[in-house]
């Protein structure tokens, strides 16, 4: 017999299902996705630490997992939420169903419930926290839970994900029959502080010739000055910006003495080091298919997001930083510049994985500023 599960929210919504994956119980915000692909992608993205997952399209894992799809060493996301999981692996890359994927990594799911009805419904009320139970099944006392859980706001979710030591990456982007690629001879060494970061950004700046370093959250200053290099990347990352504020205080030490890019986490920490603020949205962006204006050549892209906070664009001004990007759905700050200092950022994912490819000249963006350091 298919197991019951049930989904509750703290505002006391509830909805029915079948269990997904592991057994048990996961809380955490609730969130969704609009991505129509990419769901292995999403589940292994450190970003999503804290949340549960909602897929807005309807049928998820018909082409199963894979190895090579993954954007850490295993699934950050607390729960799973579809609207029907695919029972078979359709793609001849599977190596497992999205079922056992999530059961082997202790990921509890649910399916089976009407996922537009709780995407419309997040969008009216807001993100908030909920809980999914396989095992206690009593919707009053799962209400409870989910109101007394702790927020995002302000809690430190990086350093559950960053890495606890120094590490040099050495895979390049993946093509079809080749896999991913080796590290070509580099010009340039870039040190990455990792939040949460991405395999595909530390890919594509290997691509394009970086040596890259990725060094814990905590690491000082002076520990990546000590590398001697070219340039920084700042990280994506789960939760509020504001809970790592020892990031940020070693983003305001580097500043200024070396090329710096921010991607999503890394963006707001770069804000809050120069004195900018964030605050955090609704519902947040997640998916594939945002559009983006780039101010200053008119262009639209269409990007991959994923983030709960913001930075308020007001507050950017004076501080020696303009807004280069904006979000045309709601208009809100995608990406910012310093005005003197070869420093810049986005809100948005341009290394894709899941998503489109529109943004990947932000990565030789990088380089050129790298380039122009050195006096090339």
């Amino acid at each position: 017999m298919t197991q019951r599960a049930i989904l509750a929210l703290a505002d006391g919504r509830v909805f029915e299902g079948q269990a997904l994956g592991a057994c048990g119980e996961a809380g955490g915000e609730v969130v969704f996705n609009t991505a129509m692909t990419g769901y292995q992608e999403v589940l292994t993205d450190p970003s999503y630490k804290g949340q549960l997952v909602c897929m807005t399209y309807p049928l998820i894992g018909n082409t199963g997992v894979n190895p090579e799809d993954v954007e850490s060493h295993r699934p950050w996301v607390e729960g799973f939420i579809v609207r029907e999981a695919s029972p078979i692996a359709s793609s001849w890359r599977a190596t497992a169903t999205l079922d056992a994927y999530l059961a082997s990594h202790g990921i509890v799911g649910i399916q089976g419930i009407d996922t537009r009805a709780l995407t419309r419904h997040l969008r009216d009320h807001g993100a908030q926290q909920g809980v999914i139970s396989t095992e206690n099944l009593d919707a009053r006392s799962l209400v409870a839970e989910a109101k007394a859980s702790p927020g995002l706001v302000g809690r430190d979710l990086v350093k559950e994900v960053t890495c606890q030591a120094g590490y040099e990456w050495a895979e390049s982007v993946w093509r079809l029959g080749e896999g991913y690629g080796q590290v070509p001879a580099s010009r340039y060494h870039v040190v990455a502080y990792d939040s949460g970061v991405k395999r595909n950004i530390l890919r594509q700046l290997v691509s394009l010739g970086c040596r890259v370093t990725v060094l814990p959250a905590f690491a000082p200053p002076d520990e990546v000055l000590a590398l001697k290099p070219d340039g920084l990347f700042l990280a994506n990352g789960p939760g509020d910006p504001e809970g790592v504020p020892y990031l940020a205080e070693s983003v305001r030490r580097l500043v200024g003495r070396l090329p710096v890019f921010g991607i999503c986490l890394g963006h707001q920490v770069l804000a809050l080091a120069l004195g900018a603020r964030t605050y955090k949205l609704k519902f947040g962006h997640h998916g594939a298919n945002h559009p983006v204006k780039d101010l200053a050549t008119g262009r639209v892209e269409i990007t991959s997001q994923n983030h709960g906070f913001a930075v308020d664009p007001e507050s950017v001004g004076p501080h020696g930083l303009e807004v280069t990007h904006v979000n045309l759905n709601d208009t809100t700050c995608e990406g910012m510049r310093h005005r003197s200092l070869p420093v810049f950022s986005v809100q948005y994912h341009p290394e894709a994985s899941p998503g489109p490819h529109d943004a990947h000249y932000l990565f030789r963006r990088f380089v050129d500023l790298m380039d122009q350091a050195k006096g090339r």
